[in-house]
């Protein structure tokens, strides 16, 4: 509600402002989509698609559902509307809520809002995968937000050598089940479902007494190929040219195949254990996943109520006063003056608070206090016939007279 929402705009006004500056342009998705799509881009298997996702019967029988992210939305209008027949890479970027059926807390609602963005096409180099870091980075930066910290990762790939035999993600996978069925039994019962179906998502695990298990396990950074171990060189060598600071965690990883090389997430204050406003990285299968064709990829959505709290709890959520200039009129031919004057200045910009019924001065000061305003022009017959206006800081109660002529200039330079 006002005035939070001027809070909303300016944050989603400054990713359209930094993302604009790195070449990316706006789309807009619907909020359903086929349940398919989700099934294979989100996974069947994950927590988001078999528990979370509010899935619907359409008329004419087939299942749709409410969007629980973007990235699936815009890989499936990348291919629709031949965006690989465009200049590569195609920079996107989207806004809006998502519904996910989860347990409320603090900063998780199940209509929740993402900002969103994704590279696709052209190349795997790792200067995409570090100017696209650079980039929310440099957002978060301008927000003012403090104590942002950003961490990576590099998941390898899930592919074979020539012989078939297990390499980089693959063979870490394997060796990561063979190390967790010897501890299964010290682990929750989702860590032991995840033993089976997803072995990677152990190391997510937020439970306390898991930690000390999972800091036993196998870390993936031993199991890299020489090419992704060094793609992942190199991607930090340019974040170190780039200026931005960052912590490996070898914990970060993303569960599905078509995830590769980079992964990464940005934490910020103020929010405990779930801590994480932006989450990030390569996924060079999805594309072809999806029936396109085999393109390049690596995006990163940020949690906007988890970043709106954040803020707010920094002291950084400020709002504007509700209105720059209230103006206080009395008499026919202050009306008219009073019009005027409003127009003028709303054409400059600025908020004005026009009451359409003339008022007593001092109730009409009181209303404007009331609303925040932060001046008063205060119009009379006296002030009309002599054209000497009277401003009011309605913060100390200061005034003074200014000609017509300087009004618009005078309170622009004041606000």
């Amino acid at each position: 509600m006002p005035p939070e929402t001027e809070l909303w705009n300016r944050v989603e006004q400054t990713a359209r402002e930094v993302f604009g500056t790195h070449g990316f342009g706006e789309i807009r998705l619907p909020v359903f989509e086929p349940t398919e799509l989700f099934a294979r881009a989100v996974g069947g298997e994950t927590d988001i698609v078999s528990k979370e996702m509010y899935s619907f019967e359409d008329r004419d029988e087939t299942s749709v559902s409410l969007r629980p992210e973007a990235t699936a939305g815009i890989c499936r209008a990348y291919i629709e509307h031949g965006m690989a027949q465009w200049p590569q890479p195609v920079k996107l970027c989207c806004f809006g809520p998502m519904f996910r059926r989860e347990r409320p807390q603090k900063g998780r609602y199940r209509q929740f809002y993402q900002i969103d963005a994704e590279v696709l096409g052209g190349s795997d180099t790792p200067g995409i995968d570090s100017e696209v870091i650079e980039m929310v980075m440099v957002f978060f930066e301008r927000l003012g937000l403090p104590g942002v910290q950003l961490e990576i990762n590099s998941i390898g790939h899930s592919g074979t050598d020539t012989d078939g035999k297990l390499v980089c993600r693959r063979a870490y996978v394997e060796a990561l089940r063979v190390a967790l069925e010897k501890v299964k039994d010290q682990l929750g019962a989702d860590s032991q479902r995840r033993v089976e179906t997803n072995p990677l998502r152990v190391l997510d695990s937020k439970l306390e007494h898991e930690q000390a298990v999972i800091e036993t396990l196998p870390r993936i950074g031993e199991y890299l190929c020489a090419d992704c171990a060094k793609h992942y060189a190199e991607m930090k060598r340019l974040l170190d040219l780039r200026g931005v600071k960052y912590r490996e965690n070898w914990r970060l990883v993303r569960g599905l195949d078509y995830y590769m090389r980079t992964t990464f997430e940005i934490t910020a204050p103020g929010l405990g254990s779930q801590n994480a406003v932006c989450g990030g990285g390569r996924y060079d299968g999805l594309i072809e996943l999806l029936g396109g064709p085999p393109t390049k990829g690596i995006g990163f959505a940020i949690g906007e109520d988890r970043l709106i709290l954040s803020l707010q709890e920094a002291g950084k959520g400020g709002v504007a006063a509700g209105r720059d200039v209230y103006i206080a009129w009395m008499g026919e031919k202050a009306q008219a003056t009073a019009i005027a004057a409003a127009q003028k200045l709303r054409a400059a910009g600025l908020r004005v608070e026009l009451p359409a019924t003339q008022q007593k001065f001092g109730k009409a000061l009181g209303q404007a206090d009331k609303l925040g305003a932060r001046y008063a022009l205060i119009l009379g017959d006296e002030e009309v016939a002599s054209g000497q206006w009277t401003v009011k800081a309605l913060a100390d109660g200061s005034q003074e007279k200014i000609n017509e002529a300087e009004l618009v200039e005078l309170l622009k330079k004041k606000v």
